[in-house]
């Protein structure tokens, strides 16, 4: 992203002007680089070096800063061509050998995440999975690197991972981490891995080099685009070798044929295990009684009614738990969400979504503390002919903090109850469509009639603050901190 701010004229520098601001100060910790264009001669070689970093390595925001007399000048320079954006390779010999060592592995595991994918390298990453026999996950908020519902994905190693896959990792004798930064949403808090050297062999491929060693001591540092990395690897692919007797020298053919046929069948238990770990853990199980919405069904139910390449979109509570969960993502640019654990992202960003391309399907799935920040956008949605669709889910409390507050000190509830409109007539007021729904049922139906309306659609979903998140109620929250 490229930030474009208006800063006061010159003559005014530094004297605490109106609304004057020393951005590289303000910026500097968040962004990868903050500048002032003071000389209107120099706008283009600023303008191309704010997109060549904001693109390069591990992408991130560049923010330039505007002086109001600078921006009056009148001068002649030529323009620039466009920026190029700047693709890390690995060498021939380094892929040879992660393609040896994920064929030599007894349980190896990819997990793919960051950013420098394109439809093209995903295929191809899923098509190499196949052929290898290695289950692909999928790091924090990058759900959509792969069909959710291709046989070789084992789900998202992220907040609320499942257990089962968390067991798997840290059991695992190799893991191959393409893309994903390892930080602290990837890692568990830190937990999947031994830090800072882990107990599986690591291998770790990242856009950016700063980030290889940073945290974790890997065994081996690969400096590549993701999406590059993928597409090489998946034509380097070396078929499972053959384990036990029949390797030495003078091995026989007929027992080395045989001990192939072994590993493979092995490695694929350990792809099908892992899939149907997946499957287990992102199927609805109800919980509420009867009368009380289930949020976990109401998630599984949009996902089979959905089509495959909707975007969904999401901001940050307990509500999108539920969504990570039970949501199965149909491939590549289907999930939009804050990596960085921001609220409000859900509206603004399904309006641009929609914008961006208006023939898909794009769900705006939201809290009621997350809508309220951001949902006057409907009148921009409106306005602009997005015809999205507003989720709203509402159980009149800020989720995760009252869990926190619940799960740390019991029945001590402070600040975390939130008086809400009636969402559904708050849309109608902008002239979109609005509806309250109770049930499983009445959901079903205003979902179908929102994916067949010419206008926007908001679905309020009432539910009970008691099922605050996929794992536990506030009850079960109380009497675990009480014992």
């Amino acid at each position: 992203m490229i930030l474009f701010i208006g800063q006061v004229g010159s003559d005014f520098k530094d004297r605490e002007a109106f609304q004057e601001v020393d951005y590289r100060q303000f910026f500097g910790p968040l962004a990868k680089w903050v500048e002032q264009i003071d000389r209107a001669d120099r706008i283009p070689e600023y303008i191309s070096r704010a997109f060549h970093i904001a693109q390069s390595g591990r992408p991130g925001p560049v923010v330039l800063a505007l002086p109001e007399d600078m921006l009056t000048e009148q001068v002649a320079v030529p323009d620039l061509p466009s920026a190029q954006k700047v693709v890390t390779h690995a060498s021939a010999a380094q892929v040879a050998d992660i393609a040896q060592r994920i064929a030599a592995a007894k349980s190896p595991i990819i997990i793919a995440g960051g950013y420098g994918w394109d439809e093209a390298a995903c295929a191809a990453l899923a098509g190499y999975a196949e052929r290898a026999l290695v289950p692909i996950a999928t790091a924090f908020r990058f759900q959509d690197l792969m069909d959710n519902a291709h046989p070789n994905y084992a789900g998202d190693v992220g907040i609320g991972i499942n257990p089962a896959l968390a067991a798997r990792i840290k059991a695992s004798d190799l893991i191959v981490a393409l893309g994903p930064r390892l930080g602290e949403m990837t890692t568990s808090g830190y937990t999947l891995f031994d830090c800072p050297r882990p107990a599986q062999t690591l291998v770790h491929i990242h856009a950016g080099a700063s980030e290889l060693g940073r945290v974790y001591q890997a065994d081996v540092l690969i400096n590549a685009t993701p999406g590059a990395f993928a597409r090489t690897l998946a034509e380097a692919v070396v078929p499972p070798p053959p384990g036990g007797e029949g390797r030495g020298e003078g091995g026989g053919g007929a027992a080395s044929s045989s001990s192939t046929v072994d590993r493979v069948a092995i490695r694929q238990a350990h792809v099908n295990a892992a899939h149907a770990d997946y499957i287990a853990y992102s199927t609805p199980q109800r919980r509420t009684p009867d009368g009380i919405t289930d949020l976990a069904e109401i998630v599984g139910r949009m996902s089979q009614l959905l089509p495959k390449n909707a975007i969904v979109t999401n901001g940050a509570g307990n509500y999108a738990a539920f969504l990570h969960r039970y949501y199965r993502y149909g491939g590549f640019r289907t999930q939009l969400a804050p990596t960085s654990g921001a609220m409000g992202y859900a509206v603004p960003a399904a309006v641009a979504a929609k914008l961006v391309d208006p023939t898909r399907t794009v769900v705006s799935w939201n809290g009621d503390g997350c809508f309220q920040m951001h949902g006057l956008e409907l009148g921009t949605a409106m306005q602009y002919g997005a015809n999205v669709i507003f989720v709203v889910v509402n159980n009149g409390t800020y989720g995760t903090i009252r869990m926190h507050q619940e799960r740390d000190y019991p029945e001590r509830i402070s600040g975390t109850d939130i008086r809400n409109p009636n969402f559904a007539v708050f849309a109608q007021s902008f002239g979109a469509n609005g509806v309250q729904t109770r049930s499983l049922a009445e959901f079903e139906a205003a979902l179908s009639a929102a994916l067949k309306a010419d206008k926007a659609s908001l679905i309020e979903v009432i539910v009970d603050a008691e099922y605050i998140s996929p794992r536990a109620t506030i009850t079960q929250l109380r009497a675990a901190s009480k014992a």
